[in-house]
């Protein structure tokens, strides 16, 4: 975990210069940054494989990747915004709150799904079964609270049990905390968190200690498999670049096909890209694991979009997910 901050920090470094940066665009590049973690999979399979490079070849195109890890949302989608950066990663509601924002302006849309994995609500309160149970002595840790991924995923849940108008009634007791630090101190039990809306391979790691239960999955909420982060760029890039957008695209379909052609070899991809120091056994459990399902296809997008536009998150109503996809995953079996 130490080496994950150190990579965290030098980023973060990283983005202020880039964020600096002016750069010129033209058919034939492309930059595209991602956080970290086994839902980046399809990214890292795709930079090993230098698949881009492969399929521009195949279009006569000679492409320059350029690769950043960028830790958050807010920096991603100000590279994003501002040209820095061509692709930008992230989870679904924060991927939909840069495309009801930019709508009309930078017109910002998703390119594909990196795949569907579900977060656990994890907590070491025996006393705690479900949302129900938690109290005001209670503390949830999320990565971003309020509005990350697993924030929304919470706030969709609580105006189901409580009704819309109470949508942030556990907004309260939420605090933001990085991945690491939550499953250490849900762990350990000797601090005031006690509950942590994880994700793999955290909650993996966590749930193998005794005490430690799951009271909630996003699945749960979305009502089946749902995707967990999203590719997204602006219509400036995609239509500007249709060559380089759609080897890029192509990549991703490949990347996808391998992982799930040869599984043991993709935790290996992993290991060696993200320079991961977990052991090999987990992350073949969780890519064997059914739950995680490594497609570009949207999966259950639209339910977040239906309910944070109903909860007034979001200003504009998608009348389906093909709204905030650009075209080229129409053919995909989305939702």
């Amino acid at each position: 975990m130490n080496s994950l901050f150190k990579r965290i920090g030098v980023a973060a470094a990283f983005s202020s210069f880039f964020l600096a940066m002016t750069p010129v665009r033209a058919e034939g590049t492309i930059s595209i940054a991602q956080q970290f973690g086994i839902g980046y999979l399809i990214l890292d399979v795709v930079r090993d494989r230098q698949l881009i490079e492969k399929h521009g070849k195949e279009q006569g195109l000679d492409i320059k990747v350029d690769w950043h890890s960028i830790s958050g949302a807010t920096a991603m989608n100000e590279a994003l915004l501002t040209g820095a950066l061509d692709v930008a990663s992230a989870g679904v509601p924060p991927a939909l709150t840069v495309w009801d924002r930019t709508r009309g302006r930078q017109n910002v849309k998703a390119v594909a799904s990196l795949g569907s994995m579900p977060n656990f609500l994890l907590s070491n309160n025996p006393a705690v079964k479900s949302i129900k149970d938690l109290t005001d002595k209670d503390r949830i840790a999320v990565p971003a609270a309020g509005v990350g991924f697993q924030s929304r995923t919470l706030q969709i849940e609580t105006a189901r049990l409580y009704g819309n108008a109470e949508y942030k009634k556990f907004d309260t007791i939420t605090l933001s905390l990085p991945h690491p630090d939550a499953t250490a101190a849900l762990i350990s039990g000797g601090s005031e968190i006690s509950a942590h809306f994880s994700s793999p391979p955290f909650q993996y790691q966590a749930l193998e200690h005794p005490g430690i239960h799951k009271i909630l999955s996003s699945y749960d909420v979305l009502g089946g498999k749902g995707s967990f982060n999203l590719l997204y760029a602006t219509q400036k890039f995609h239509d500007e670049n249709p060559k380089t957008y759609r080897a890029f695209f192509d990549a991703l379909a490949e990347a996808a096909d391998i992982i799930k052609a040869d599984k043991h070899a993709a935790a290996q991809t992993y290991i060696r890209v993200e320079q991961s120091h977990l052991p090999l056994e987990l992350i073949e459990k969780i890519i064997n694991d059914p739950e995680n399902d490594f497609t570009i296809a949207p999966q259950k997008t639209f339910v977040y979009a239906e309910k944070l536009h109903e909860l007034g998150i979001l200003k504009n109503s998608a009348a389906s997910w093909k709204d905030y996809f650009f075209p080229e995953a129409y053919t995909l079996p989305g939702s």
